[in-house]
């Protein structure tokens, strides 16, 4: 579940120890906005390096379980600094509401400047969340806002209208322009069907400016979210991983385009054999350089119906639709998968290849490469041990030649692989030390029995190396480490 955010960039800092003692110096005097020089979409405090959100919304806090929280690394010229944290739950001062058992606080994560005021937000999918109105588990969006001083304060966004709505569960939120006013909207899923567009600016009591649903008839059931511009007309698109009702294998890959009047009628992208194109993660990016936002869809699971009319289902694939001006050209799609020339392992049935996909340029070429899990990888004995691997991009598109890849067994790697570790669960592309190539930050979700570590890998003119990866859990946030599964999700 990966999201691209479009068109606008911003910043937070100053960070808190977990501790809540130490305070790091900010970048700007308070008050002083970044430059636009400086502007990312990831950059809490505004000091030109990329930040890091990670998300446990299964940990315990306070006592009370799958509360959840989100950890914050932050971003400096030597990368991400385990030493620069912050831990926020809803027991954090100025968020909404207070821990609960069940509320999975983290169940969704992604980041953009929502009161256009220079500096990052937080945005949280709270999919547990009961509310007064709507009763129980109806969901909520929260924001955390990000300033000079670091992530503080916040507001509600948006709730469910009624009970088991569960706005925003994992990969059904997501932040883009789509109606090209220059304020960044949310996009997020409700009851799992309903896509809601909650139109920004927004105010600092979390007040938007209108909203959109948009219906599909199909009764689909999403998967993920992302946004970018694919058309290049300045205008950030939606793009939806879905399947029908129940029909566990009968995926499908949608697309609005974004217009002044908001969003257009999908277009559901069907490749040139008439196959559609599948996947439940996606991200957007641009992996052949000609300056369009590309969509990449990740189909881990495999062995069902549809995978007979479907190429290369073995094991699970990323599928590259290129964009254009018309928008995506599903006649070109392709596909790479683990027998695909290149790619370090073999396809093997249940691997997760395409688990968790991520865009960003990781050797610094200009053109943006792909991350990809590989959580259901065996290898020595072990089963699920799991793995991560980089694709490249190129002019032609995506490709598995010169693709890296890494897991616990690899020599330089922190730890060692476990049965079950699930190491490549999830993964993220950050340039946290602004050098133009992004660092691989892996989730293992189920690490040290289901407390879940993150790791991160520098990026090189290659692709990733073990040299200098580092790992982190609970041990240096601080947290409770029991079932957290830490490393769900990422903010994008």
């Amino acid at each position: 579940m990966n999201r691209r955010k479009g068109t606008w960039r911003t910043g937070l800092a100053v960070v808190l120890a977990v501790t809540g003692a130490a305070v790091l110096p900010s970048a700007h005097a308070a008050g002083d906005a970044p430059s636009a020089a400086a502007k990312l979409q990831d950059d809490f405090n505004g000091d030109g390096y990329s930040d890091l959100a990670v998300a446990a919304p299964e940990a315990t806090v306070d006592g009370k379980t799958r509360a959840g929280y989100v950890a914050v690394l932050y971003g400096s010229a030597s990368g991400l600094k385990t030493t620069s944290k912050q831990v926020i739950s809803q027991n954090t001062a100025g968020v909404t509401d207070s821990a609960e058992t069940g509320d999975l606080f983290g169940s969704a994560v992604s980041s953009a400047d929502l009161d256009r005021d220079g500096y990052t937000d937080l945005i949280v999918g709270v999919t547990g969340e009961d509310s007064v109105e709507g009763g129980a588990e109806t969901g909520l969006v929260q924001v955390v806002w990000g300033g000079a001083n670091g992530l503080s304060g916040g507001a509600a966004l948006a709730y469910g209208h009624e009970t088991y709505d569960r706005l925003s569960e994992r990969g059904e939120l997501t932040v883009g322009d789509v109606n090209g006013d220059g304020a960044p909207d949310l996009v997020v899923i409700e009851r799992n069907y309903k896509l809601r567009v909650i139109k920004g600016p927004f105010g600092r009591d979390g007040a938007a400016s209108g909203e959109q649903t948009v219906l599909d008839n199909s009764d689909p059931r999403f998967l993920d979210l992302a946004t970018g511009d694919v058309n290049g007309d300045g205008i950030d698109d939606v793009v939806g991983a879905m399947n029908d009702g129940d029909e566990y294998d009968h995926r499908r890959i949608t697309y609005w385009r974004g217009t002044p009047d908001g969003l257009a009628e999908k277009i559901v992208l069907e490749d040139s054999r008439g196959f559609w194109v599948q996947g439940e993660s996606l991200d957007l990016g641009d992996v052949n350089g000609d300056g369009y936002d590309d969509i990449v869809a990740g189909r881990s699971v495999d062995g069902y119906d549809s995978d007979l009319d479907t190429p290369l289902p073995k094991g699970g694939r990323v599928g590259f639709v290129p964009g254009s001006a018309d928008g995506p050209v599903v006649s070109k799609a392709m596909y790479v998968n683990q027998d695909s020339a290149g790619v370090p392992g073999a396809a093997e049935r249940g691997d997760g290849f395409g688990s968790d996909v991520s865009v960003a340029d990781v050797n610094g070429d200009g053109y943006a490469d792909v991350s990809t899990g590989v959580p259901g990888e065996d290898f020595d004995g072990l089963s699920n041990a799991g793995g991560a691997i980089v694709l490249r991009g190129g002019a032609n598109g995506l490709t598995g030649a010169g693709a890296t890849g890494v897991n616990q067994d690899t020599t330089g790697v922190p730890g060692a692989a476990e049965t079950n570790d699930a190491f490549g669960a999830t993964t993220h592309l950050v340039d946290a030390d602004h050098d133009g190539r992004a660092e691989l930050v892996v989730g293992a979700t189920g690490e040290n029995a289901n407390a879940g570590s993150v790791w991160v890998f520098q990026p090189t003119s290659t692709g990733i190396t073990p040299t200098g990866s580092f790992t982190f859990g609970a041990g240096t946030l601080g947290t409770v480490a029991t079932n957290a599964k830490l490393g769900s999700g990422f903010n994008y």
